[in-house]
């Protein structure tokens, strides 16, 4: 999804099931898991700060859920549990009321 392809996608751990997998009953739940190329997969290995900062990966102890994902359209979504995901929207920072310094 990284991408946008629709071609020889896999399924991505934004945590890691680590070696013998995980305990955790998220692991394997929606907002744990991505679709994503083989491409795109190398790519999170190989770039690892902007793939946790995109929210493609996320550290433990975060959970998926606190994290927001960046997606092909430039927008970041959260998942959630039940397979949904909800825009992020960034409220306008205030703007300096000139006039009541003058």
């Amino acid at each position: 999804m990284r991408c946008g392809s629709s071609r020889n996608l896999t399924v991505h751990h934004r945590v890691n099931r680590g070696m013998g997998g995980a305990r955790e009953e998220w692991i394997n739940r929606p907002q744990n898991l991505l679709t994503a190329c083989h491409d795109c997969n190398m790519w999170f290995e190989d770039h690892p700060r902007e793939a946790y900062s995109e929210g493609w990966k996320v550290r433990r102890p975060m959970l998926p859920t606190e994290m927001s994902v960046l997606y092909p359209d430039r927008r970041q979504y959260v998942l959630f549990p039940d397979g949904t995901r909800a825009p992020v929207t960034v409220a306008p920072r205030a703007r300096p009321n000139h006039a009541a310094t003058a």
